[in-house]
């Protein structure tokens, strides 16, 4: 389906080691952006980088951090990223959130896949 809809991106750069409710934080972000109606959610995993802290998080020759940085994207509509901000600004105790202005040009699932978003 071809479409070109304003939306907002969601992103949340946080560690592989972070954690809430004993779980992995990036699950629990998953989780609830799913349980929001969001349209869908990625996580990438950095190579290296740093926060405010100014502490190196990398992968360096064999030995292998257990403390990667990760961002959790979300795209949809301005309502529910608005909302899935104040939820994830709790959850999060260390890390950046950002929402910036998307265009949406392709959004595409299965057949019987949620179409929430196309009809936001």
């Amino acid at each position: 389906m071809r479409m070109e809809k304003n939306a907002k991106k969601l992103s949340a750069y946080i560690g592989e080691a972070d954690r809430y409710d004993d779980k992995p934080l990036y699950e629990a972000l998953i989780e609830t952006a799913r349980t929001a109606g969001c349209a869908g959610a990625s996580v990438l995993r950095g190579v290296a980088g740093y926060g405010a802290t100014s502490r190196e998080h990398a992968k360096h020759g064999m030995r292998m951090s257990v403390d990667l940085p990760l961002v959790v994207h979300v795209i949809d509509s301005p309502d529910r990223i608005t909302a899935l901000a104040e939820l994830y600004s709790t959850m999060i105790g260390s890390g950046l959130i950002t929402v910036e202005d998307v265009n949406v040009l392709v959004y595409r699932g299965d057949e019987d896949a949620d179409e929430s978003f196309t009809n936001v």
